[in-house]
């Protein structure tokens, strides 16, 4: 007797496959509620739906943008019942550009939402709830933005040079005269780029451009080909009339076209100067950079006399005001370039109680020299990875109090699951609010031991 066929690849005769939906399709949708990331969903012939754009409650005509079996993705066209929440979106290419996607739920909403997914990601995980919620983090909801990376391309067959920012869901780019959510001194020159790139001799040659606000204003120019003399004094002719440096970004190292210039920004509160280099991460919301190194210190309760760990400490964001409060500072960086720029800014500001060591952070801690020194309290801002390798030994370094800064709810609930079982328990929480326009959330979490 023939032995039954099991696991057929194809499908047996007389069925049929459910069609696949093609790209460009307009759809009308009923939308059940938001996804975490701000997105309307609907339910539609065994179809989720995910639409840019909607809210709870709207019926709206969607454009697919891509479908992946039974999930849709889509971008709103049109509103046919609006939610009595819907604003207009403030700025001209909401819906198009990928920058911005919930420009159309008004701030008091956005927070609303940020709020409910940090607060879901810690019940549903990690099954805790802070005993206390903090409020939310945030500062104006437009004009914060001090850095951006701006999309250039030359397209051969239009013969036209492309400049301005990501599409939502695809990789074209949605050209752009302006950005409400960059800072002040950006938006002149955000508006004359596209022309001015225009002008140079090989746009086929260009890369991205990405512009810089803080003790000084900058442009960065990503290039593939040498520049002619021409095209280098039109650049800095540009950078000129704006009062800005110019830097390229050829082979190697990005590198000022005038030596000795440099790029940072300040803390003031705390009277500090952190001097960066294009690369380097550095947060892109200023005032609530401040507010959430301030909230850091409060909660974390630093003494005079405490030894306290910073992981993750990039440019000493945390470290050096840390610094001001403690007997000294241990401070930690997977990126070695970026050790080096954190022990010259301790050093330029005249801190010389802290300690920068390199170290890959997603590796146990068992071996690292440091790491047997003991602390009172640890300070953690990590990617969106999270820090799970590191949170497994934060009690065997004796640390007392733990502010968890992070930027992914999901590994921060994660890595609670862990911190909880090792005897820490959530005191507080609360979002921070460091994208506004977009459903990205930021957070800050203090732990105490049992």
């Amino acid at each position: 007797m023939a032995k039954p066929v099991r696991g057929l690849r194809f499908q047996p005769s007389g069925g049929s496959r459910a069609a696949q939906i093609p790209v460009g399709k307009k759809q009308r949708l009923t939308i059940e509620r938001l996804a975490n990331d701000g997105r309307g969903i609907a339910f539609l012939e065994g179809r989720t739906w995910f639409v840019v754009g909607a809210l709870a409650g709207e019926e709206v005509e969607a454009r697919v943008l891509g479908a992946h079996g039974k999930v849709v993705e889509a971008r709103t066209e049109r509103v046919f019942g609006a939610s009595d929440l819907r604003r207009p979106a403030p700025c001209a290419h909401a819906g198009r550009c990928g920058g911005c996607s919930v420009q159309h739920l008004p701030h008091d909403e956005q927070l609303a939402l940020k709020q409910r997914m940090l607060a879901e990601q810690l019940s549903r995980v990690a099954g805790v709830e802070p005993e206390e919620w903090a409020a939310p983090l945030s500062g104006p909801e437009f004009g914060y933005r001090r850095r951006a990376r701006v999309a250039v391309r030359w397209d051969a067959k239009a013969k036209n040079l492309e400049v301005g920012f990501r599409a939502a869901g695809s990789q074209d780019i949605v050209a752009i005269d302006e950005c409400p959510v960059l800072v002040q001194p950006l938006q002149p020159i955000m508006s004359r780029l596209p022309a001015m790139l225009q002008r140079l001799s090989k746009p086929q040659a260009l890369g991205h451009v990405e512009l810089f606000s803080g003790s000084a204003i900058a442009v960065l120019l990503r290039h593939m080909a040498p520049l002619s003399a021409a095209d280098l004094e039109i650049l800095r002719a540009f950078c000129a009339f704006h009062e800005a440096q110019l830097w390229l970004h050829g082979e190697g190292e990005p590198q000022p076209v005038d030596p000795g210039q440099a790029l940072g920004y300040r803390l003031e509160p705390w009277n500090l100067q952190l001097v960066y280099r294009p690369g380097d991460f550095v947060q892109v919301n200023a005032g609530v950079n401040e507010a959430m190194v301030a909230q850091a210190l409060e909660w974390l309760a630093p003494q005079a006399d405490e030894h306290v760990l910073d992981l993750f400490c990039g440019l000493g964001n945390f470290a050096l005001p840390l610094a001001q409060n403690v007997r000294e500072v241990v401070a930690v960086e997977g990126v070695a370039t970026m050790v080096a720029r954190a022990a010259e800014n301790a050093a330029s500001n005249n801190l010389h109680n802290t300690r920068f060591f390199q170290a890959d952070l997603s590796q146990p801690l068992s071996d690292a020299e440091w790491a047997r020194e003991g602390f009172s309290a640890v300070l953690l801002d990590p990617p969106r990875d999270g820090a799970f390798e590191v949170v497994r030994k934060l009690a065997s370094l004796g640390a007392k109090r733990l502010v968890y800064v992070s930027c992914n709810p999901a590994t921060l609930a994660r890595d609670t699951v862990e911190l909880v079982r090792q005897g820490y328990r959530l005191k507080r929480a609360g979002i921070l609010d460091m994208f506004p326009q977009t459903a990205h959330v930021e957070a800050m979490a203090l732990f105490e031991a049992s």
